[in-house]
C-alpha cells in the first residue's frame, strides 16, 4: 500500500478554550477520494481550516507528502500542492471569471497558468463561455465551478473541498459530483468534506463520520452505505 499522502494523528484544535477537534486522526492516499462526513457543528470546517493552516493544531500531526506542516503557514501549505475549496465559494464578485482563475495561480502553477486555464474550461465549459463575466452575475452552480475551477489552477495534489454542494438544486448536485469524479479520474486526490451523504459516499473510496469533534466511525464508502444501522445512528438516514 502507498505511503499517505496526508497523515494526521491525535489533532486537536478550536477556538479560544473550546475544543472543537479532539484527537482526530486520518489518511488520505495519493489519487483517492475520502469522505469527511458529519452533521453541522460537528467540526468539519474547523478541520479543513487546521489542515491548510487557516487555524492552528493545539497539538496533534499534520504531514503532507511525509512532511509535517501543522506549523506551516497557509501560502507554503498551499506551495506544496494543498489546495482548500472553503466553503461559500469564497469568489470575488466583481472581478470578471477569468480572473479569479489567474488568481488561483498566483503562489502555485504560474508557469503553465494557459494550459492550466485551458484544463479548467475543459472541466467546466460554462466557465469558458462566461470567462469575461463578472463572477458575482454568476449562479449558484456556476460559482461553485469558479471556485473549484481556481483551486485547480494551482495544480493540487490533494483537493479538499468544503461543502461543494451546498445550496444547490438537486440537478447541480449531480453535475457536481460526475465533475469531482471527472478530477479524480486526473489522478487528483480528493478530501470531500460534506453533508450530502447519499452522493459522496458513490464517488468516495473510504469514509471517515465526524461526530462532536471525533470520529466515530470509518471504513469503505460501500460498508458504510449498505449498513443501515450505521446510517441510522450516525448520519440520521
Amino acid at each position: 500500500m502507498p505511503e499517505p499522502l496526508l497523515a494526521i494523528s491525535g489533532l486537536h484544535a478550536g477556538y479560544g478554550e473550546t475544543e472543537i477537534l479532539r484527537g482526530v486522526g486520518l489518511t488520505v492516499a495519493p489519487g483517492e477520494i475520502v469522505a469527511v462526513l458529519g452533521s453541522n457543528g460537528a467540526g468539519k470546517s474547523t478541520l479543513n481550516r487546521t489542515i491548510s493552516g487557516v487555524m492552528r493544531a493545539v497539538r496533534g500531526t499534520i504531514r503532507f507528502a511525509e512532511d509535517a506542516i501543522e506549523r506551516e503557514r497557509p501560502s507554503a501549505i498551499v506551495a506544496r500542492g494543498l489546495i482548500h475549496v472553503p466553503e461559500g465559494r469564497r469568489i470575488f464578485p466583481n472581478m470578471t471569471v477569468r480572473e479569479n482563475l489567474d488568481l488561483g495561480a498566483y503562489r502555485r502553477g504560474r508557469a503553465r497558468r494557459s494550459d492550466n486555464m485551458s484544463k479548467a474550461f475543459a472541466i467546466f465549459p460554462r466557465l469558458a463561455e462566461r470567462q469575461g463575466q463578472r463572477a458575482g452575475t454568476l449562479s449558484g452552480g456556476e460559482q461553485q465551478m469558479l471556485a473549484i475551477g481556481r483551486g485547480l489552477m494551482a495544480e493540487p495534489r490533494l483537493l479538499i473541498l468544503d461543502e461543494p454542494s451546498l445550496g444547490l438544486s438537486p440537478l447541480l448536485v449531480e453535475e457536481l459530483f460526475a465533475l469531482i469524479k471527472s478530477i479524480n479520474a486526473d489522478g487528483i486526490a480528493l478530501l470531500l468534506v460534506e453533508q450530502n451523504v447519499v452522493q459522496s459516499l458513490e464517488v468516495a473510496a473510504r469514509a471517515y463520520i465526524l461526530d462532536n469533534g471525533r470520529f466515530v466511525l470509518e471504513g469503505s464508502a460501500a460498508d458504510i452505505r449498505n449498513d443501515p444501522t450505521l446510517k441510522r445512528t450516525y448520519l440520521g438516514m
